[in-house]
């Protein structure tokens, strides 16, 4: 049997991780290569041809979509399939990958399933599901303008959205966090502890944000913010976060209203009251994205305090 090929692109060791067991589990066979970024990944589709690519959009040294423009003015790369996997839903930036030459997007984040629909697809548009499966695959069409669709609040691409809207729905506005500093029970302030650079690493916030599961939305208090991880609060509802489940913490700083788009994973869940039917979930999140421009807009929106308190749910 022919074999199938993939380039994994992601600068976060998490999300590459997770693609990759996400196809060996539904494509047993595919040959899997990763790349840490679109340089190492310009340099590794310099030497090798790919079947198919799956890259992040936001990354240090080179950005997904400038690994897309770079990509498509190499000879013979028209038919390869390039899977946009992004947090991203911003109109303007996903008209210019699809001007680019994008096959196709996937939100963050996503369930193994979602991905294995995106990536069949793209399969067998290009002719290569059947070599992988061992037969002509059914068409399940679709373009990248259906997943645009999807991401800027159109059509729903199949039903399994109506149980898992976050994946491929379209990004919705974040309340502003109110940031402010946690007041110790002797009423001093905390200080900020820095990094070797300087920057706030840890800092007792107040904020509102949004946590974006595979499995659905939620509005979330932030209580404590640093650059590795977040605790939240979260209302409790027919979906509850599952450690080790990825998602993506939208976070809005209030002087510029600029989005962060934290990727992120539930390390723990725990309840805010000693009792089996808590109303409120305390999530603590880890992030995994090793871009210094997200790190730098976390160490701005930590040293921020000058936001409007919002009402948050006692700790």
């Amino acid at each position: 049997m022919a074999k199938v090929s993939a380039l994994v692109v992601d600068d976060a060791p998490f999300i590459r991780d997770l693609v990759k067991k996400a196809l060996r589990s539904q494509f047993p066979g595919m040959q899997i290569e990763e790349a840490v970024n679109g340089r190492k990944a310009q340099q590794t589709l310099s030497r090798a041809a790919f079947d198919l690519i799956l890259c992040d959009w936001e990354m240090p040294e080179m950005s997904g979509l400038e690994l897309l423009q770079w990509f498509r003015g190499q000879p013979g790369s028209e038919k390869t399939p390039f899977i946009m996997v992004t947090s991203r839903g911003d109109k303007e930036n996903v008209i210019e990958a699809i001007q680019a030459g994008v096959s196709d997007f996937i939100g963050k984040p996503f369930t193994n399933e979602q991905l294995a629909v995106k990536v069949k697809k793209a399969l067998h548009r290009s002719g290569k599901l059947q070599l992988l499966q061992g037969r002509q695959a059914p068409s399940s069409g679709g373009t990248a303008q259906d997943s645009v669709a999807n991401l800027m609040g159109g059509k729903s691409e199949a039903k399994a959205a109506t149980t898992a809207p976050a994946a491929t729905a379209s990004i919705a506005p974040v309340a502003a966090p109110v940031i402010e500093p946690a007041i110790s029970e002797s009423g001093a302030t905390e200080s900020d502890v820095t990094d070797d650079q300087g920057r706030p690493v840890t800092q007792h916030v107040r904020g509102q944000a949004q946590l974006r599961l595979a499995g659905g939305q939620f509005a979330c208090v932030v209580k404590t913010l640093s650059l590795r991880d977040a605790l939240v609060v979260v209302r409790r509802g027919e979906h509850m976060p599952q450690v080790f489940e990825s998602g993506v913490l939208d976070l809005e700083q209030d002087s510029d209203k600029s989005v962060a788009r934290i990727n992120a994973y539930v390390h723990a869940v725990a309840s805010m009251e000693p009792t089996m039917d808590c109303e409120w979930l305390k999530v603590t999140l880890k992030f995994v994205d090793q871009d210094p421009q997200k790190l730098d807009y976390l160490s701005r929106l930590i040293a921020s305090g000058s936001a409007q308190r919002h009402y948050s749910p006692s700790a």
